[in-house]
């Protein structure tokens, strides 16, 4: 969208598939172990060491924790992983149980994301439920993510903007 190269493109798509694959050892620092677990399949796999080191460094910076947008692989990481919220993402199916992060990811009844037609704004545009989770608790989980993305935007030179429930809330 923002006319970066195919292999630009490919490596941050290798880098979405791979981002979280820390999560099998613990969720505690999982941006840093899946950062070491990819390097060792990407040398494995004989890629390039440049193209190996911006994935990499991708994954390592993509956890709120420590996240920063180094490089367009690295903040459009953050955008898609910070911006992924929906009803799909949740695996109980007992309403009963469900925690905040359950709530909030069911309410979200649609979620799109996409460039302004100048491409000078990037808008995440969800529709909630808030008779299963109010804007409020949304977030109370999701602000530190969306500011994330409104700073991997500026790397860009895009505003990040954000529409809920047909308000503008950022």
């Amino acid at each position: 969208e923002l006319g970066y190269d195919q292999r630009t493109a490919e490596l941050a798509r290798i880098a979405g598939i791979m981002h979280d694959i820390g999560n099998v050892i613990n969720r505690t620092d999982h941006a840093q172990s899946g950062a070491v677990m990819a390097f060792r399949l990407l040398d494995k796999l004989s890629m390039p060491a440049e193209e190996i080191c911006s994935i990499v460094s991708a994954i390592g910076n993509h956890d709120e924790a420590t996240a920063q947008p180094l490089d367009p692989i690295s903040a459009a990481l953050i955008i898609a992983d910070k911006t992924d919220v929906r009803r799909s993402r949740v695996r109980n199916d007992d309403l009963l149980t469900f925690d905040i992060h359950d709530r909030v990811n069911y309410a979200v009844e649609h979620a799109d994301l996409a460039f302004s037609p100048d491409k000078s704004t990037l808008l995440l545009d969800l529709q909630i439920d808030t008779k299963l989770s109010s804007v409020l608790e949304y977030f109370e989980i999701f602000l530190e993510r969306m500011l994330l993305c409104k700073r991997a935007c500026t790397f860009f030179d895009v505003r990040f903007s954000m529409l809920v429930n047909g308000t503008s809330v950022l």
